[in-house]
């Protein structure tokens, strides 16, 4: 639930270390794929909670002073959440009123409480960088996911519609500053996209609502958002894939869905999510001029 944004395109230089805050690639997992990281993420595709937050723990353990570690913390315990409330799945996204309104019935406190801790430990960790340097992309980056998981949390999960609102709008704020000088980090971009996606599909009259409060939406938009994550993302392609998949079959795009849930299922045969969604969208039909 954001506003659509026009990303800037003009990249200041004056000073790196003080304007766009760019940080050594090798130093940083906003910029650059660090293998224990990518190999934690593909446990966590795999469904294979536990030994992923390992993977991430360790990770943290040696790299104290940076947020991602945390936001990683976090993330799987929200995939974990998504995952067993059934978040993920076609069922999920065609079924309007839950797709706009929530999941039945309550997430898994423990869970939610140890995501809502580790976010504020990332929250933290990237604030004090910021003290530094207010444009700190690592901060700036972590920032962005932690708003926007945050936003996914309290709206599909917690119901807490106007919280989600909120935290979107900042995701949204933080995702623009970050890409701002930092274009390469592609993985904000599915923040945006959700945000624009899910606004999107609201009503009428719901959107119109919104617009008073300076948010926009477009579903349009929002796929291409997810689409970059999707295409050149480091940590969370594969989850920017499973939502473009179930974005396009809410919009009758099966191609495009049976596409990338066949990338997924191949990439990640021992995931039980992506090959039962593979399953499902093999039956549903291609319409003719989609067809290539």
């Amino acid at each position: 639930m954001l506003r659509c944004c026009n990303f800037l395109t003009v990249l200041l230089l004056l000073s790196p270390a003080i304007s766009v805050g760019r940080v050594p690639s090798g130093d940083s997992p906003a910029f650059t794929a660090v293998p224990e990281l990518s190999a934690g993420f593909d446990l966590l595709y795999e469904q294979k909670f536990a030994e992923a937050r390992q993977t991430f723990v360790s990770w943290e353990s040696r790299n104290l002073e940076d947020p991602f570690g945390e936001v990683a913390v976090a993330a799987s315990y929200l995939f974990e959440e998504l995952y067993f409330q059934g978040v993920l799945t076609s069922d999920f996204f065609l079924n309007e009123k839950r797709f706009l309104h929530g999941i039945d019935g309550r997430p898994n406190p423990e869970r939610m409480s140890h995501f809502g801790e580790a976010l504020a430990r990332a929250r933290e960790l990237a604030m004090v960088r910021q003290k530094t340097n207010p444009n700190d992309g690592e901060a700036l980056f972590a920032l962005t996911l932690a708003a926007g998981m945050e936003s996914d949390a309290e709206s599909i999960l917690q119901k807490k519609h106007l919280a989600g609102l909120k935290h979107m709008k900042e995701a949204n704020k933080y995702a623009e500053s970050l890409l701002v000088g930092n274009p390469d980090a592609v993985d904000a971009y599915i923040a945006l996209g959700i945000a624009n996606y899910i606004i999107g599909s609201q009503t009428a009259g719901s959107r119109f609502a919104l617009w008073f409060d300076g948010i926009h939406g477009n579903k349009k938009l929002g796929m291409e958002q997810v689409a970059k994550t999707a295409e050149n993302g480091r940590y969370l392609r594969p989850f920017a894939k499973i939502l473009l998949a179930l974005a396009a079959c809410r919009e009758k795009q099966v191609a495009l869905a049976q596409k990338l849930l066949r990338e997924l299922s191949e990439q990640y045969p021992a995931s039980e999510l992506f090959v039962s969604e593979y399953d499902k969208v093999l039956s549903l039909p291609v319409p003719a001029a989609m067809v290539r």
